[in-house]
């Protein structure tokens, strides 16, 4: 759709918002920001009510059905092992009307999931944003900034790029049978980051540091900080130097106070050996003795 300007951009949009939970909640409100209309909602959980009552106050919480008659788009917010049947209901059910633009936001999927309403008539849209959502107005502001993975047939990339960017992000080409690999790098590196540095956390704890968040903040901060400019030339530490006796010292240690984070320590250390290796860090005379520790670490003594 275009603006009276010339501009490629969509007009005004009556938008509909089918799960009002941490992402549907602060894409309606970006949507509203820009000059939409969010006319109506659908939420379940105590939560998703809650939210949508802060970030799209005096919005309607209906029926899937009403949510789909009202709108001239509608945000499909659930998760990914919901969107198929999801997709699939609103057909059985006649809910689709020709010419609605039917947005969904899985990371997993491109827009072949919605097929089934692309046959009554509908548009596709795969939206898609690489970040992690609090589900408060906090999220509205990283926004800004952020990228959003867009799968869209070409006739319909105007629409999808002008939405993105109208919530103050940028669209990233994502083709449809690379989806899936796309939402697994996403996930290997955020979720699993999570999990990574709850892990440090803990043993910082266990090591009698109390407040193991400001310990790591700076190192993280400098560590993602530095990958993300310099790729694997980023890399410091006992693996990349080739220090076997440190990584051994580790082991032991992770496996007295914390046993279930070895086999994700070796796992990582011997995929680090490599990239420092292949990247000329490591050398593989001093990769040797390494390596035979990662490839059976010791017991606790």
């Amino acid at each position: 759709m275009v603006s009276e300007a010339g501009e490629s951009r969509p007009a005004r949009l009556d938008v509909g918002v089918v799960g009002t939970g941490r992402v549907g909640a602060v894409l309606g409100a970006a949507l509203a920001a820009a000059g939409h209309r969010i006319v109506a909602g659908y939420g379940v959980s105590v939560s998703s009510r809650l939210r949508a009552e802060t970030l799209l106050p005096d919005v309607p919480l209906l029926t899937v059905a009403e949510v789909l008659e009202k709108s001239s788009l509608v945000l499909l917010t659930v998760p990914d092992d919901t969107l198929p049947g999801l997709v699939d209901g609103l057909v059985a059910t006649n809910a689709i009307h020709a010419g609605q633009f039917v947005v969904h936001t899985s990371g997993r999927f491109g827009v072949s999931v919605l097929d089934p309403v692309v046959g009554r008539g509908a548009l596709p849209l795969a939206l898609h944003p690489a970040m992690t959502f609090t589900g408060t107005s906090v999220d509205l502001h990283r926004l800004a900034g952020a990228t959003f993975g867009v799968t869209a047939a070409e006739p319909l990339w105007p629409v999808a790029e002008a939405l993105v960017i109208e919530m103050g992000s940028e669209p990233v080409r994502v083709d449809e049978e690379r989806r899936a690999l796309y939402h697994a790098a996403l996930s290997h590196g955020a979720n699993h980051l999570i999990t990574l540095v709850n892990d440090a956390m803990d043993m910082l704890r266990a090591a009698g540091v109390e407040q193991p968040d400001r310990t790591l903040a700076p190192l993280l901060s400098a560590a993602l900080d530095n990958t993300l400019r310099q790729g694997d030339d980023a890399l410091t530490g006992p693996v990349s130097r080739g220090d076997a006796g440190t990584v051994a010292d580790h082991l032991v240690e992770i496996g007295r106070v914390a046993p279930e984070a070895v086999d994700v320590y070796t796992t990582l250390a011997r995929r680090t050996a490599a990239r420092a290796l292949a990247s000329g860090q490591l050398r593989a005379t001093d990769a040797e003795a390494l390596l035979e520790i990662l490839a059976a670490p010791p017991g606790p003594s």
